[in-house]
């Protein structure tokens, strides 16, 4: 396929033009729909799972459909942007809602499946969204069968192809037959995946002649062609059209036919799939689509783009979810030039992380994060002024106005980076709240503070915390961690930090460690804390982040290369402070000033605890309170600037 002549200099690599809805996945694997007790809320729809797919591999992707003007219409353009995909042709209905589906996996063989598109966002697409200059931006244009399964639709479409036609880009059918929505079944009955219809295979193959490539499973070929041999509906397929088709053929791979149809599939050659164990099947046609066009689009020849098609494929087919399971280049160079045949991809350590860090995730800036997530310290501080514990939230509120000014001042003064803060639930959940939702590097403790071994506040299962938490919160933990301690009390330490670790991988939030070797250890040696930090990689813990103390220079630079060869996704490292002097950290920020991970600092007594025991005794009011807070926090923060310039 690698002559196939695509059009230079094109702002797009494909258009995807279908269905885009929320798809609610049952997290009760082996359970009815029925029984089912709590979902998982994903992007979904054939062709937006192919638009996030590709974009995922690297291509320039776009979507042209419509969404509700509600919050799953926003869900959905938020996450595909967070992608990289192109959503300006995404159109918002201020008239329907955004479309759903509900998602299950009984076993092996049974996916229930229930569409809630009645008069959806989606399937209202008219001509008028088309525009011929977008659609000319593109080497291809991808659409799906369902999108002229109505008049509207099918005009839209119909539009498109017009568009594709007259301006050199690439047509490509992907013919996901689903007969619920063609009206050929009940309408809670989204599972069943082929019933033979004489009307809508006439109506298939008046559009057939319009692609360059057509993709589609044996079932879907057989509507395409009629009839109930596939070699039979082939050749029909082949009379009306010279596309090139692309037959799945599930775990056995598939095949590209070019010319005439032969006697027997296998003459045409067979790309074999990937082996795995199938958890959930929902979504692999949609990956394979995914891969396929990142072979086909970037000049690759069948083997190469049946290769990647079949391990995204199979990759999906391990995991539950359609998008959020689909792939990355990291992931599939790993599977694909693995010494040995990965049969179950959803254990295997590498690739579970490389799902994790290899995907698209915010790239934060130079970052200025308030850190007042203590608790005793506070309760200490109102038993001195005499004042109300009940206080302390209110006092933390405080602390995130004097973030927003900050924060304000940065942008009038047109400075790159971000801020944040790190709070606690006990007396800072308001404060959470009221951050979260903004863009702030936002973090949340779970430790036992002062605990020594490791305990966390909410006790052991900590996993079961964190599902309540916003996915943007981050885990924070600060574990007293010393590479030399007594073995059993370093045992229980590291099980504690690796039960967090792998809490934090099932809930999907990043890990933020501050390591903090105890001062007054009988071993004192200067590399505590690189040897503290190159046992937990060790014992199989890859933070997102460590919180570590400052250090001199020539320490800096073995940390660089300890986080930068054992984990070069790493975010980095941010700075605590300990409540030492203003003056004391702006030297610990000049120290620290040619570090590659260093990222910002994580401050807060040196910034609060004045100001703090002033108000809490009635000393300063609230308004003296944010100014006092804000201009230590600015100190800090040109000291910073000022090191790095």
């Amino acid at each position: 396929m690698g002559d196939v002549a695509f059009a230079s200099g094109r702002q797009l690599d494909v258009i995807c033009l279908g269905r885009l809805g929320v798809d609610l996945y049952a997290q009760q694997i082996g359970a009815r729909l029925e029984d089912a007790s709590s979902f998982a809320k994903y992007l979904g729809g054939s062709s937006a799972n192919i638009a996030f797919g590709a974009a995922r591999l690297g291509l320039r992707s776009a979507m042209l459909t419509r969404v509700g003007d509600d919050h799953m219409g926003r869900f959905l353009l938020e996450t595909l942007q967070r992608e990289g995909c192109d959503t300006r042709a995404i159109k918002v209905d201020r008239e329907r809602l955004t479309a759903m589906v509900l998602l299950g996996i009984k076993d092996r063989d049974t996916f229930p499946l229930v569409f809630y598109r009645e008069n959806c966002a989606d399937m209202a697409l008219c001509e008028a969204d088309v525009d011929e200059a977008f659609i000319a931006s593109s080497k291809a244009l991808l659409i799906t069968g369902t999108h002229f399964s109505t008049e509207s639709v099918y005009a839209a479409s119909s539009k498109a192809l017009d568009c594709a036609e007259r301006h050199n880009v690439k047509r490509v059918l992907d013919i996901d037959y689903r007969p619920v929505l063609w009206g050929l079944t009940g309408k809670a009955d989204g599972e069943t995946r082929f019933i033979a219809n004489a009307q809508v295979s006439a109506h298939v193959q008046r559009i057939l002649p319009r692609f360059d490539l057509i993709v589609g499973t044996e079932e879907e070929f057989l509507i395409a062609g009629g009839g109930e041999d596939l070699l039979q509906a082939l050749r029909r397929v082949r009379e009306l059209t010279a596309a090139t088709l692309v037959v799945k053929l599930g775990p056995r791979g598939c095949c590209v036919l070019h010319d005439e149809i032969p006697d027997r599939l296998e003459q045409a050659g067979l790309h074999q799939g990937v082996q795995v164990q199938v958890l959930n099947v929902l979504g692999a046609g949609d990956a394979f689509m995914a891969g396929f066009l990142r072979g086909w689009l970037t000049g690759g020849d069948d083997e190469h783009c049946c290769r990647l098609g079949n391990a995204c494929g199979a990759l999906v087919v391990s995991r539950h979810g359609c998008a959020p399971a689909m792939p990355t280049l990291a992931e599939l160079d790993y599977l694909l030039h693995s010494p040995v045949a990965i049969t179950r991809p959803d254990l295997d350590p590498t690739l579970e992380r490389l799902h994790r860090v290899s995907v698209p995730r915010r790239r934060w800036r130079q970052l200025f994060i308030f850190a007042f997530d203590h608790r005793f310290q506070l309760l200490d501080a109102a038993r001195q002024a005499g004042a109300d514990p009940a206080r302390i939230p209110l006092l933390k509120q405080l602390f995130v106005r004097a973030i927003e000014a900050v924060e304000a001042d940065l942008a009038a003064r047109g400075v790159a980076a971000d801020v944040g803060l790190l709070a606690d639930e006990r007396f800072g959940l308001d404060a959470l709240n009221a951050a979260t939702g903004r863009g702030w590097w936002i973090g949340r403790p779970v430790e036992l503070q002062q605990s020594r071994p490791l305990a966390f506040e909410h006790g052991r299962s900590v996993g079961s915390q964190l599902l309540a938490w916003p996915q943007e919160q981050i885990v924070k933990c600060l574990v007293q961690f010393h590479p030399d301690d007594d073995p059993l009390l370093r045992l229980e330490q590291e099980a504690q930090v690796k039960g967090l670790y792998d809490a934090t991988k099932a809930s999907g939030h990043e890990l933020l460690l501050e390591v903090i070797p105890p001062k007054n250890h009988p071993t004192a040696r200067p590399d505590a804390l690189l040897r503290a930090i190159k046992r937990l990689y060790n014992i199989g813990v890859f933070p997102d982040w460590w919180k570590i103390e400052a250090q001199p220079t020539e320490v800096w630079a073995r940390l660089d290369a300890l986080i930068n060869e054992r984990d070069p996704w790493c975010h980095g490292v941010v700075l605590l402070g300990l409540n030492a002097a203003g003056e004391a950290l702006a030297e610990g920020f000049r120290q620290a000033a040619a570090s590659t991970t260093c990222r910002g600092f994580a401050v807060g007594r040196t910034i609060f605890a004045q100001p703090a025991r002033a108000w809490l005794a009635n000393e300063i009011n609230d308004r003296e309170l944010v100014a006092q807070v804000r201009a230590t926090f600015e100190f800090l923060i040109e000291a910073w600037r000022q090191a790095r310039a």
